[in-house]
């Protein structure tokens, strides 16, 4: 098989193309920021941004011109408030961003969909909602075994999906451990798969341990090495979530011009990560995680 390593800068400018949809997925933990700022760099515009739960980076893509459309199903500053950039786009008028909105399940329910090859998913979850009320793609569907009305949602596939992970080796076989969202069924579901890793790994070490193979190299066009990618996001065993910096958003977001500033330092002011991390200076001391080794497993041969 053919190494798939490739620079953030060369990933991006090959995989991310205008007017794609594009999934950055991960769920609290393991949420690509690094690859986010690389999208605003190169100037990547009319996205169709979907996620489950859009953070921090959806507003810092919104507020730096990439997106045209937002497909979510919550979107917030988790534990403090309101993505500002997000609610200035949506309330100005007329609106600066489209939205498309579901349950949870409901874009857990599209990704699926799409991973398995199928037009639709039905589920049971907008009862009682008024969501199908605000968007005419939550459709109805009669069971063809018991005659019950279902909600159906259609099928999510993502152009270019962006899962960050703990490891990979050089074809793609991607490993992940801690708390997980739906990156597995996102990758599937996708055209293309950028995988951002952590460490790179020797194909023995993934090897040792093929239970943590969450996404096989098969499904993985590039593997992107990239420490401290996830921050402020945090990545299980390498370095915990940064708080403080979430909290801080609030208040950098809330005016646009503080936002403005916050991407022209730390997004178009540096080069890579690299550069980023060391605008950071004790970032590293302060978060880096401490060792918590599980036993090993004996898989036998």
């Amino acid at each position: 098989m053919k190494n798939k390593v490739r620079s953030m800068k060369d990933a991006v400018a090959q995989l991310v193309h205008d007017g794609d949809t594009v999934v950055i997925e991960g769920f609290t933990h393991l949420i690509c920021f690094a690859a986010g700022h690389e999208i605003i760099r190169q100037k990547k515009r009319n996205l169709t941004l979907a996620r489950l739960t859009p953070d921090l980076i959806y507003d810092q893509m919104i507020a730096a011109g990439a997106a045209r459309k937002l497909v979510f199903s919550w979107a917030g500053n988790p534990g403090v408030g309101s993505l500002h950039a997000f609610r200035r786009a949506v309330e100005a008028k007329p609106p600066a961003l489209d939205i498309e909105e579901y349950s949870h399940f409901g874009m857990v329910a599209r990704l699926c969909a799409g991973a398995a090859n199928l037009p639709f998913w039905p589920l049971r979850d907008y009862a009682g909602s008024d969501i199908p009320g605000a968007n005419p793609r939550i459709k109805t569907v009669d069971c063809p075994y018991t005659g019950e009305k279902l909600a159906a949602v259609p099928a999510l596939r993502p152009d270019v999906v962006i899962v960050h992970a703990q490891r990979a080796d050089r074809d793609g076989n991607t490993q992940v451990w801690g708390l997980m969202g739906v990156q597995k069924e996102a990758a599937f579901a996708s055209k293309r798969v950028i995988v951002v890793v952590e460490e790179l790994v020797d194909e023995s070490v993934i090897r040792s341990d093929p239970n943590r193979t969450l996404i096989p190299g098969l499904q993985v066009d590039a593997v992107v090495v990239e420490p401290w990618g996830a921050h402020p996001s945090y990545a299980q065993g390498y370095y915990d979530r940064d708080n403080d910096f979430y909290v801080a958003w609030d208040k950098i977001a809330r005016e646009e011009a503080g936002l403005a500033k916050y991407l022209d330092e730390f997004v178009y002011g540096v080069e890579d990560r690299a550069e980023y991390m060391k605008k950071n200076p004790g970032l590293a001391e302060r978060l880096k995680a401490k060792p918590r080794v599980c036993a090993g497993v004996d898989y036998g041969y």
